[in-house]
């Protein structure tokens, strides 16, 4: 079991920042409470250095904005910051804290850029040390207070090895030249920004068999999920929590006419009736009244909209993922992590004659591109002559 120190008052973790600032590596890890929590925040913050380890509790100090003399640990250039699977931790504490990081390593891209069939930090730990991690505590509601013991050594040993493991990762990389490849991504992930979160409006649409359902039952749908989601905000508890998918869809189907009706619904329990049945009751009449009109050919996402692909952009996109599965192969690389779908048909569209032409092509990695333009662009060029 790993021993550890804990950081729950404002003296000690400026004393640690300090001495933080001294070291030349530092493992991070983070817990959360989204499972738990409409509006979620950082609960707890582990640190490792080579001799010790440390957890320290934003809660205890009066809030995760308290976490700010860690700031410049993460800004430092000199000072390289090991976490596994780091883009939530990162998206967390700049919401949270305000930080920008440097000088980033993230062990779960590591072991996607080598191939590794699982990159989960327990099958990590298991291939290069042997260990078994704890995995009792992953689903543990971290804003609960005291932390039990089983939790503290949970979340110690998430950190305790991270050191040990980058380093070991870092020569494989470097053995199978892909240091650069990974780089780029621990890169990208220091400079990614996040929107504030928005309620998704059209987020009902997205119920698997929303779609089915006739003009009235969508109606009722989009009211029962405004309902739920001002019923989250108000107990700030994540809406699946308060009522799931699947009864939001059969009380849509059912439109129940009273709270007898309503009980019947599975997943409707005495408690839901007691605390907002009236309200359920009322949006399925609001629904019924006002019916849904046609659905958005677009619904509202993250990331830049796809373009519909035309005959010639097809073929090419066939042939890119001809050429990715057996570089992908070659390389004992997942598919996707090499070159994504929405990259290959980027590709498609800029349908380049030479490989410097996809430098321009803002879809794809850097590492992709110093490594494979030329060869993807020969690929699309042999096809295209073979015709």
């Amino acid at each position: 079991m790993a021993e550890f120190e804990r950081i729950e008052n404002e003296q000690d973790l400026e004393a640690l920042a300090r001495d933080l600032m001294g070291e030349k590596v530092v493992a991070f890890d983070t817990e959360a409470d989204s499972f738990y929590h409409y509006f979620d925040k950082t609960c707890l913050v582990q640190v490792a250095t080579r001799k010790r380890i440390f957890l320290i509790d934003p809660l205890a100090l009066g809030g995760p904005e308290e976490l700010a003399p860690l700031g410049a640990v993460m800004a430092s250039p000199d000072i390289r910051k090991v976490f596994h699977a780091a883009e939530y931790d990162l998206f967390i504490l700049k919401r949270d804290c305000g930080f920008s990081f440097a000088n980033l390593f993230d062990t779960m891209v590591s072991a996607q850029m080598l191939g590794y069939p699982a990159i989960g930090l327990a099958a990590l730990a298991e291939r290069h040390f042997d260990l078994v991690l704890p995995k009792d505590e992953q689903r543990s509601d971290w804003s609960v207070r005291p932390l039990r013991d089983s939790q503290l050594t949970y979340a110690a040993a998430d950190v305790a090895h991270l050191i040990p493991l980058s380093e070991r990762m870092e020569k494989e990389l470097k053995k199978a030249k892909r240091l650069s490849w990974a780089e780029c991504e621990f890169d990208a992930l220091t400079q990614r920004q996040w929107p504030d979160r928005e309620f998704d409006r059209l987020g009902y649409l997205r119920i698997k068999g929303a779609r089915k359902l006739d003009a009235e039952s969508l109606g009722v749908l989009r009211e029962l999920y405004l309902v739920r989601d001002k019923r989250a905000r108000e107990i700030d508890r994540p809406p699946f929590k308060v009522l799931g998918n699947r009864a939001l869809l059969e009380i849509a189907t059912a439109a129940p006419k009273d709270e007898r009706a309503l009980a019947r619904i599975k997943g409707v329990t005495d408690l839901i009736l007691r605390r907002f049945g009236r309200e359920i009751l009322a949006a399925v009449d609001r629904g019924i009244k006002k019916k849904h009109g046609p659905i958005p050919k677009k619904l509202t996402q993250s990331g830049p909209q796809r373009r519909r692909l035309d005959r010639g952009a097809e073929k090419r996109v066939a042939v890119l993922k001809r050429w990715r599965s057996r570089r992908a192969k070659e390389l004992e690389m997942d598919p996707g992590v090499l070159c994504p779908n929405a990259a290959l048909e980027a590709i498609s569209w800029a349908n380049p004659k030479e490989g410097s032409e996809l430098a321009e092509v803002p879809e794809l990695k850097r590492w992709f591109v110093e490594s494979f333009a030329d060869e993807v662009s020969e690929a699309l060029r042999e096809e295209a002559g073979g015709r």
